[in-house]
């Protein structure tokens, strides 16, 4: 093999390498993580109001850690097993003080320079959110200056719970919708950034959900995998671009479904088959390769280059990858647990999400899709050895998910 060929190739597979090195972490890209809930209004006696929603067994686990209150953790454990929601309401309240008081030292409203006093707006209630048991407190904020301070003055918001320094999950974010003196909005949190203004531009709101969206794809293995099982496959620009799209079409769809709260499908389900995307798109460019060796990547004669100039295989391929594109939507939205209550503002919101996972999406496929093109018009056998292996990695960490997801392990 040529110099000129052997260097593009090491920095593929060295690219490679540490992409699959990077796989030790948990199975799923969506697990190990929590999402709050927040919708803020305006409250009675010129207070503000906070309606939060949290997963309810981290809550336990949480507070009891946090306020040495073993009795917690023992009764909210055993409700939380016996898929009691009466009894998980009764634990959390019959240890008011100890599960309020880890909320409102992590979350906390200030007015200009002023922390608001919180006080709860009766017990804990129970409900659910992506398929799984959710506490919901109400708290009253009591802010300095009294009168109409909640429309004169700017709030801040500030998020710190189930911090990833309790180890029990990692990048908690806080999805948060106002209503409040006329103004509404949303806001995504993490630990990056905390905070937000209830007197925040919308360009600023808008940003922040882009940038959870970019992260989210840079965070998630498993859908840069799947992503690369595309390229890999792909023989020529106008493929590569054939299959983006449908996969874009696809998970948008299936995205603003479930935000329009018209699909649920849970976790349990979405998980393992987004993992077999991974690996059925990934063996298929194997078994290509096996039955065409070399000739893989040649291109089909279209007469007059109609239907896109795609063959049989082309289309078949598409059409697989717009069906699992469905699928890798709903955990998008999964991300978001987008069950929350509905507004036009967090819909656009949850748009430049999705626009913030396609400008990723676009940024990979123009970094790796041209370099695999160099190898392979240097040398055939060297795009064939990259694609291979490349395909070979993702399919076998797909396999692995799939198992780990379905079985729990």
């Amino acid at each position: 093999m040529s110099h000129p060929v052997r260097r593009p190739l090491a920095v593929l597979a060295a690219a490679v390498f540490l992409i699959l090195l990077g796989l030790g972490r948990p199975a799923s890209a969506h697990g190990f993580t929590s999402t709050v809930y927040v919708h803020v209004t305006d409250g009675d006696h010129d207070r503000l109001r906070t309606e939060l929603k949290l997963e309810y067994d981290l809550l336990v686990v949480s507070a009891a850690d946090t306020g040495h209150d073993d009795p917690l953790f023992r009764t909210g454990t055993e409700a939380f097993d016996a898929g009691d929601a009466d009894a998980q309401g009764a634990a959390l309240n019959a240890h008011h003080a100890t599960a309020v008081d880890y909320v409102t030292r992590r979350f906390t409203v200030t007015a200009g320079d002023e922390a608001c006093r919180p006080a709860p707006a009766g017990g804990f209630r129970m409900g659910r959110e992506e398929g799984v048991p959710y506490a919901l407190l109400t708290l009253d904020w009591t802010c300095a200056g009294g009168g109409d301070s909640h429309v004169t003055v700017d709030h801040e918001i500030r998020s710190g719970l189930f911090p990833d320094s309790e180890e029990y999950v990692k990048g908690t974010k806080t999805i948060a919708t106002y209503d409040v003196g006329g103004r509404t909005g949303s806001a995504a949190l993490d630990a990056a950034h905390p905070s937000f203004s209830l007197g925040q531009s919308w360009t600023e709101r808008f940003w922040e959900f882009f940038r959870l969206g970019a992260e989210h794809l840079l965070t998630g293995i498993d859908h840069i995998l799947f992503l690369l099982a595309l390229i890999a496959g792909s023989r020529r620009p106008r493929e590569i671009v054939l299959a983006a799209t449908s996969f874009t079409l696809a998970h948008s769809v299936t995205f603003l479904l479930a935000a329009l709260g018209l699909v649920d499908v849970p976790g349990s389900v979405v998980e393992p088959v987004i993992a077999l995307s991974i690996a059925v798109v990934a063996g298929w460019h194997l078994w290509r390769i096996r039955q065409r060796g070399v000739h893989v990547t040649d291109l089909p004669v279209v007469p007059d280059g109609g239907h896109f100039a795609l063959d049989r295989a082309g289309w078949t391929r598409l059409g697989v990858v717009f069906c699992f594109g469905l699928v890798h939507g709903l955990g998008f939205a999964g991300a978001l647990g987008i069950d929350a209550a509905w507004s036009w503002t967090l819909l656009w919101s949850l748009l430049v999400f999705n626009v913030g996972i396609e400008a990723v999406q676009l940024a990979i496929i123009a970094v790796v899709f041209p370099l695999l093109l160099l190898l392979r018009r240097r040398s055939r056998r060297a795009g064939l050895w990259a694609t291979g292996t490349i395909s070979a990695g993702v399919a076998a960490m797909g396999l692995i998910w799939f198992v780990q997801r379905t079985f729990g392990l």
